[in-house]
């Protein structure tokens, strides 16, 4: 048979194949509703139609009992097919659906989840131990659904709707809330929330979970508390904010802190901290607020540290002028694939801004600016790690000198498996010499390399094939800041 009659004989089917609708799997089949769920919507129609004129003027215990008692009104006068025994439990889940987040409420409460994937009202995702895995929890129809996200949305003044079709958000206790609704999400509303724990992640606990080493968190502490400045890079994910959590524990008390962030995500435990959060547009599309802008105002608010939660756009140029002009120990987090590419997104970032300086302008303002770059890295077991802790050197003709000061290396664990580790490149840093100057002190020992008998591979394979090598350490010494 001829290419054109094979052709031929396969479009027919590959054009009905395209044009038929995606066929859901097993997991995502629509279930036929239950006795149980069957009776939850007949009984949550009627008490909302009872509960929906006093819920204006009743807030806290006061609306929650007055939903108990219209809840069990109704199942005495109504013919629900629920049990005397499974009454409570009705009850309480109407309660949820009634007046909380429905079938998100006990996974929000599960300490052990770090993300809530909502794909349908059908389809919950969560992220455990850096592994997902679909439950059993599921709304009981997509109204339900829509209700719990529009009640979200509405809990931070915003709107959800075909004129804003997706939001930014954050929970009462921190978490972050994304949902996008069609006609941006093709097979419907989509639902993520990231949480925080309760109590923020401290240095031992990065320690304990092998993110860091002794020796690095030694010599973080030391690049905080002597002003360095400081940039986090890695992707989604990765820790970045937990990492930033945990730097600004290093800082001294009586400093006065500024962050800026999209959405509050940050949790320092410094007394004197002044929380920023920047402004989408509103429904007329006006009154936005940039995180340029809010950068620019914190300059006139005498900050000791700014803090920007991440660098997307404009705004780097303004942070990497603040940093350079008095506000040291300031810290930022940006997305990249390494350090090198942090560097280049910076760059790019600062083009953003609608000045056309000249390249060599911009990478001496980073130079000057970014001291330290640490870089955070999601390996294939879950865990998060700092895979590199990198000093940035000066200039050497117009490529900016970087070297590793710990990197991430393969060592044989206890078990004979090989396991990413932090360990020192064995090089002492520029940056020792500047901290002695301020009277901070290192020991020797943390910049020590492992020792010969210890097996050590080559680098994991987080790091991504083909991305560009650190060049090699130049003379350039790091600048001092004194006075």
């Amino acid at each position: 048979m001829r290419l054109t009659e094979k052709l031929t004989a396969v479009e027919p089917q590959a054009s009905s194949d395209r044009l038929a609708p995606r066929r859901k799997t097993a997991t995502q089949q629509k279930i036929p509703p239950s006795a149980w769920e069957a009776s939850k919507r007949q009984v949550r129609e009627l008490a909302l139609a009872e509960l929906a004129p006093k819920m204006s003027y009743l807030s806290g215990a006061a609306l929650v009992e007055e939903v108990r008692a219209t809840l069990d009104s109704i199942l005495q006068r109504k013919d629900v097919t629920v049990s005397p025994i499974e009454r409570r439990t009705f009850v309480e889940e109407m309660v949820r659906d009634t007046l909380g987040y429905g079938p998100l409420d006990p996974i929000l409460q599960d300490p052990s989840v770090s993300e809530i994937m909502c794909n349908g009202f059908d389809e919950i995702w969560v992220e455990r131990a850096g592994t997902l895995e679909l439950v059993s929890a599921r709304f009981d129809d997509n109204d339900q659904y829509r209700r719990v996200i529009d009640r979200i949305v509405a809990g931070v003044g915003r709107r959800l709707d075909e004129a804003s079709p997706m939001v930014d958000a954050r929970l009462g206790d921190g978490s972050r809330v994304n949902a996008i609704i069609p006609p941006l999400a093709i097979h419907g509303p989509v639902l993520t929330i990231r949480k925080f724990a309760a109590r923020p992640l401290e240095v031992k606990d990065l320690i304990n979970l092998a993110t860091l080493t002794l020796d690095a968190s030694l010599v973080l502490e030391a690049c905080v508390r002597g002003k360095l400045n400081i940039l986090v890079s890695g992707g989604t994910g990765t820790g970045k904010t937990t990492l930033l959590n945990v730097l600004s524990s290093f800082i001294p008390e009586g400093e006065r802190i500024i962050t800026i962030e999209d959405a509050a995500e940050l949790q320092l435990q410094q007394s004197h901290v002044v929380s920023l959060e920047v402004r989408p547009p509103n429904i007329e599309g006006v009154g936005e607020v940039r995180s340029r802008e809010l950068v620019r105002n914190s300059l006139r608010m005498r900050p000791d540290r700014i803090i920007v939660g991440e660098c997307r756009g404009a705004e780097a140029l303004d942070m990497l002028q603040a940093m350079n002009t008095g506000h040291e120990g300031s810290m930022t987090t940006v997305h990249a694939n390494n350090p090198r590419d942090a560097l280049s997104r910076l760059e790019t970032m600062v083009l953003m801004a609608g000045f056309d300086l000249p390249l060599r302008a911009i990478r001496d303002q980073i130079v000057s600016a970014i001291d330290v770059i640490l870089h955070m890295e999601r390996v294939s077991d879950g865990r998060r790690l700092v895979s590199a802790f990198t000093e940035v050197q000066g200039m050497e003709g117009d490529v900016i000198l970087l070297q590793d000061v710990f990197t991430t290396r393969l060592v044989n664990g206890s078990d004979g498996q090989p396991t990413p580790q932090l360990i020192s490149s064995g090089l002492r840093p520029r940056l020792a010499d500047y901290l002695e100057k301020k009277g901070i002190q290192l020991p020797a020992s943390v910049f020590r390399a492992p020792s010969p008998a210890s097996p050590v591979q080559t680098r994991p394979e987080t790091t991504r094939p083909g991305a560009a090598r650190t060049p090699a350490a130049g003379s350039m010494a790091i600048r001092g800041r004194e006075g």
